[in-house]
């Protein structure tokens, strides 16, 4: 299970809540205590739309946060840049969760693990109209083309992640939910991330006849229901900002 902590003022569920370094680390032990064997940090928001961060300002957000945590709990450093992530890693990280799917070889150098998720364009970019021929197969064969170069270059932890709701439509998503198992049968470790996001305000939405998406407080129940069927075809790690409740509901079905 692995935790969501942003340090960011922008993210799409927790912008601003944990810019405080004393509150992201009170918010890190709230997620370890509820159940998290893995602590995301990150510093640069890739919701919809969003721009791109300075190294700098990314580095002061995430570095004491990572720090503070790394004797607690596996921290991972969610980054599209090499800086951050070797600066997380000097001070605990163990894990690069790389949205870019192009660190591989700085994991590797590193001696760390890597989840290489698929994204279409960049998160300013990416909502934009995104287009496939067949998503599922297109996402799977990045992903192990991805996988399969940072194992020759020597990353012994890879994961992979088919990035729900970077460059998909509604449609997309759940196309690639209703086929983990083409994923997991891959021998890759999966890692599945559907808390809060926008196309569970849509389904919900439109199971209550609204045209207007839920807003992200009201999509626990389809974040936790869709976790706990991710964990049901083989997924070896879901990230979620609900934690207990996640766990409590993967659990249950298990």
């Amino acid at each position: 299970m692995m935790g969501v902590l942003n340090v960011t003022p922008d993210s799409f569920s927790d912008g601003g809540l944990y810019l405080d370094h004393s509150a992201a680390l009170e918010h890190g032990r709230r997620l370890i205590d509820e159940g998290a064997t893995v602590v995301d940090v990150g510093g640069e928001s890739t919701r919809p739309g969003a721009g791109p961060v300075g190294v700098d300002e990314e580095l002061r957000r995430v570095l004491p946060v990572v720090e503070g945590l790394a004797a607690e709990v596996r921290v991972s450093i969610d980054t599209r840049h090499e800086q951050v992530a070797r600066a997380a890693v000097a001070v605990g990280a163990t894990i690069v969760n790389d949205v870019s799917a192009g660190l591989g070889s700085v994991a590797a150098d590193l001696g760390v693990a890597w989840v290489a998720m698929h994204m279409l364009g960049d998160p300013r970019t990416m909502q934009e109209h995104p287009r496939y021929d067949d998503v599922v197969t297109e996402v799977r064969d990045y992903l192990v083309d991805r996988a399969e170069k940072a194992r020759a270059d020597g990353v012994e932890e890879v994961w992979i992640d088919p990035g729900i709701g970077f460059g998909k439509t509604t449609g997309h998503n759940l196309e690639i939910l209703a086929n983990l198992r083409s994923l997991v049968d891959t021998g890759w470790p999966v890692v599945v991330g559907v808390s809060r996001k926008r196309f569970l305000g849509e389904l919900t939405a439109d199971s209550d006849g609204s045209l207007e998406p839920t807003t992200v407080d009201d999509r626990l129940e389809g974040s936790v229901a869709l976790a706990a069927w991710a964990y049901a075809q083989g997924v070896d790690m879901v990230r979620a900002h609900d934690v207990r409740a996640t766990l409590d509901a993967a659990r249950v079905v298990a």
